[in-house]
């Protein structure tokens, strides 16, 4: 097979699974992995498949600032179905830290307070989604806004944050990579959220499938700070990465 059959290959193995594994490319065409590497380096550079780590996809692996209100439109139905699943894992007079991102806004939507209930929260819409509930204290991060994300960000929330400690902190995030680990596309946000991580008990990450092998530019941490995560669907080399983490994995509507 030479090297344009081998492209062509690669390409319709692409359309096919969404993504393809140097190992078993390797394997089907009988050639080495310098070689593959190499047709998936040829592959990139003419703007056909997007190179991941061990593979390849025709998916953007690396995600992009967008606003709040264009987020809110992306896989809703999954979002959802997602802060249902969350919202069941708020305790009776629990104290929680929610992150921000339009994900937390389905979730926020979900909660029904038992008894009393103590939020902490960087995201301006997510206090607005719980303030209608008089038995929710809610501490409000202040600084300057994020507007593509409604969300404060900055040393003032990051100082506060040192005089709080919260049995869960529940947070979205824009990639996802077994590697890199979980990253959103603003650096200020990274390090608001890595301090909250500090100040939780317990670190539940909701993510639909579309973050799953994506990185952002602002690294939270890696996977192995995570206590859970929480999505619609989750890739079968990511359950088994949870499993070698000890990490608790939850699919909306499934079994863990």
């Amino acid at each position: 097979m030479n090297n344009v059959e081998r492209h062509q290959f690669i390409i319709k193995q692409i359309e096919k699974n969404g993504h393809v594994s140097v190992v078993d490319l390797c394997e089907e065409l009988k050639v080495s992995s310098v070689t593959i590497r190499k047709d998936l380096q040829f592959l990139e550079d003419e703007g056909m498949v997007f190179r991941t780590h061990g593979g390849a996809t025709n998916v953007n692996p690396y995600q992009k600032d967008r606003s709040i209100n264009e987020k809110a439109l992306l896989h809703s139905d999954a979002k959802k179905c997602i802060g249902l699943a969350a919202a069941k894992l708020v305790e009776p007079n629990d104290s929680i830290i929610i992150a921000s991102g339009t994900t937390m806004q389905y979730f926020a939507m979900e909660i029904v307070p038992q008894e009393r209930l103590t939020v902490i929260t960087s995201a301006i819409n997510v206090t607005m989604e719980l303030i209608k509930h008089e038995s929710v204290d809610i501490i409000q991060l202040g600084g300057p806004v994020r507007k593509t994300s409604s969300s404060i960000t900055g040393r003032y929330a990051e100082d506060l944050l040192g005089d709080f400690f919260c049995s869960k902190l529940f947070l979205g995030v824009d990639g996802i990579d077994a590697e890199f680990g979980i990253t959103t596309t603003n650096a200020q946000e990274a390090l608001l959220n890595r301090r909250m991580m500090e100040s939780a008990h317990k670190v539940i990450v909701l993510a639909d499938a579309s973050k799953f092998d994506r990185k952002s530019l602002g690294k939270i941490s890696s996977l192995s700070k995570v206590d859970m995560i929480i999505s619609d669907s989750i890739p079968t080399k990511y359950q088994q990465l949870c499993d070698n983490l000890g990490i608790e994995y939850k699919t909306c509507g499934g079994q863990t």
